[in-house]
């Protein structure tokens, strides 16, 4: 499944320090190391808007062409965030190969309109919306489907009822974990009781009413 992983082009890094790999972001490039294979780490360089791009699109494996040398099978172990979490600062790169059992979190796609969410006062939930798995490498899904067609009020789905693409895929995610479910909004509970309440304060307002014509 990896075998045509993207390219991405990295070149390594002189000098480290937080004051240099600021220098990095402000040019345009996402400071990184890679390691493992019992080689030795390297920190490098690579394009920050072409990294972002392919992750947003769901690439966690790479081929790593560092200062143009042959192209290195790279799995994305991590990533680092500035203070407000919202932009990614460094990442880490671990060296695979295709047969290599690798641990990784892979993002469920949600699937399907939920029997229940049209019901009054319906809430669907995602507590999770990933799961962490593992597997060789060249089975690593990009993504995990989670058909919700069946969900109704009150139940749940977890990680153990997902059915994963290959029989090689293992579970690592705490099993009883939801990623799904539904629930009705204590409010609109209260909203539609209170609706009740009123209806009946009136009916009998004018029950009342009748009587008194009487």
């Amino acid at each position: 499944m990896h075998e045509n992983a993207p390219i991405l082009e990295a070149k390594t890094r002189a000098r480290q320090g937080s004051r240099y790999a600021r220098r990095i972001r402000q040019a345009g490039g996402l400071p990184a190391v890679v390691y493992g294979h019992k080689q030795e780490p390297v920190s490098v360089e690579v394009d920050h808007q072409t990294t972002i791009s392919m992750l947003e699109h769901g690439e966690r494996v790479f081929q790593l062409a560092i200062d143009g040398a042959e192209p290195q099978l790279v799995l994305v172990k991590a990533l680092q965030f500035d203070h407000l979490g919202t932009h990614v600062v460094h990442a880490d790169f671990a060296r695979v190969d295709l047969d290599e059992r690798v641990r990784t979190r892979v993002p469920l796609r949600f699937l399907g309109t939920a029997k229940g969410a049209g019901a009054a006062g319906a809430m669907l939930m995602h507590p999770n919306t990933e799961v962490e798995i593992e597997c060789p490498l060249r089975d690593l899904p990009e993504f995990i489907e989670v058909d919700m067609t069946d969900l109704d009020v009150g139940e749940e789905i977890t990680a153990a009822d997902i059915r994963f693409p290959s029989d090689s895929i293992k579970l690592l995610s705490d099993p009883h974990a939801a990623v799904a479910q539904i629930r009705i909004s204590k409010r609109a509970v209260s909203a539609s009781a209170e609706a009740e309440g009123a209806e009946g304060e009136a009916a009998e307002g004018e029950q009342t009413a009748e009587e008194s014509k009487e």
